[in-house]
């Protein structure tokens, strides 16, 4: 056999070896998966304002504890980190109808969902503990379930949202923004107790729940839209006047309660007049 023919077999190999790669390498457009789009920035935007929610949280407990003091929740830092979330709320509310007007990129819905999950899985879950974890009136682990629940029923939520799609294009279950508002609406109108705890576990149960809720379109994401400003506008007096503010924030949070707790019942009052109606028809058959 000559040097040429022994060396065949390896060019082979090798060449099929370099096929075997090429066909494992990543097809389509894959520079344009890191050009960020504008409705991009709108959710990283949202991922930071979660972020410095919870450090602004983490803050008013680890500067007490460092001086000596017995934690107590300070009005104002709890404040601050509701403007925030607001703020990214803000920002989830504009990134869709920014990407639908411009462009979105090959990453958009997965940025979205991964700063949902920071904005208001985790930070909503984290002012909880905050808030009841230092309290004697509740076990930790009760706090810490409760807190926990609100994340996860978050995730499932997303996950869900991405994967079922309605008859109807409303949302299935409590939109993930509006119920991390209401688990803030929980914590700044109440104390620590078993009763506002299960007011947060029910807030999870409607976020993974099949009740259907209505997407905000025309008149109706102008209205939401002007619901978050004068909730921010109300809770930065909340932040710079406590005193003063205290009653706005009560109204505010008073009517995020009632509009999540309206709304099923609303549905279940339609499902039933829906079903009397079929009953008379039949009958009338």
């Amino acid at each position: 056999m000559t040097t040429a023919d022994a060396s065949w077999p390896v060019n082979n190999l090798d060449g099929a070896a370099d096929a075997a790669q090429v066909d494992d390498e990543p097809k389509g457009p894959v520079g344009k998966a890191f050009r960020l789009s504008a409705a991009d920035s709108l959710s990283l935007g949202n991922a930071l304002c979660g972020f410095l929610a919870v450090c602004v949280l983490a803050w008013s407990a680890i500067s007490q504890l460092q001086a000596g003091f017995k934690f107590t929740p300070d009005p104002r830092y709890f404040a601050t980190a509701v403007v925030l979330l607001l703020i990214g709320a803000t920002c989830d509310l504009f990134d869709g109808l920014v990407a639908r007007r411009f462009r979105a990129s090959a990453m958009g819905a997965e940025l979205d969902n991964l700063a949902d999950v920071i904005s208001f899985g985790f930070a909503p879950a984290f002012m909880v503990v905050i808030w009841a974890g230092f309290s004697s009136n509740l076990p930790l682990w009760v706090v810490l379930c409760a807190a926990a629940s609100v994340l996860l029923a978050g995730v499932v939520r997303l996950a869900r949202f991405a994967c079922v799609k309605t008859k109807s294009g409303d949302f299935m279950g409590l939109p993930i923004p509006m119920g991390a508002m209401t688990v803030v609406a929980v914590v700044l109108l109440f104390q620590p107790s078993p009763i506002s705890l299960a007011a947060i576990f029910a807030t999870a149960w409607l976020m993974v729940s099949r009740i259907e809720y209505p997407k905000p379109k025309g008149q109706l994401a102008a209205i939401v839209l002007a619901w978050i400003m004068m909730n921010v506008a109300c809770l930065t007096v909340w932040a710079a006047w406590p005193e003063g503010g205290d009653n706005l924030i009560k109204v505010g949070a008073s009517m995020q309660i009632a509009l999540v707790t309206a709304i099923p019942l609303r549905v279940l009052m339609f499902k039933r007049s829906q079903r009397k109606e079929r009953r008379e028809q039949q009958r009338a058959s």
